[in-house]
């Protein structure tokens, strides 16, 4: 008895979808985790399009996002990027850096202490 694998469907041409990297999740998620110890962020969604992946940060799950952080790859020779919106549809940061990008965000972690 012979065993054959099931064969996948042909890959379209407009089947490519923009996807996070694994190094790139690293960074995010480590900014995700301390701002979830801080108790500012409690849930997030990931979304893979065609020509945008985007990483989208909540307070409350029923919520709009409260910031999307977005790979645009065609833009990589130009702007950069990687992209944090805000709520109101306003870009914060954009770059070729991701870390540099995610830096507005971290802003909110430093408080004055009394």
């Amino acid at each position: 008895m012979n065993f054959q694998s099931p064969t996948p469907f042909p890959a379209q041409p407009g089947d490519e979808k923009v996807a996070f990297h694994r190094s790139e999740l690293s960074v995010i998620l480590s900014l995700y985790g301390r701002m979830v110890a801080a108790g500012e962020w409690r849930d997030y969604g990931i979304s893979s399009l065609r020509d945008v992946a985007i990483f989208s940060v909540f307070r409350r799950t029923a919520e709009q996002p409260l910031y999307r952080i977005e790979k645009r790859p065609k833009l990589r020779n130009r702007q950069g990027q990687y992209a944090v919106i805000g709520m109101d549809g306003r870009v914060l940061k954009r770059g070729h850096d991701l870390k540099s990008v995610l830096r507005v965000l971290e802003r909110k972690l430093i408080r004055a202490v009394e």
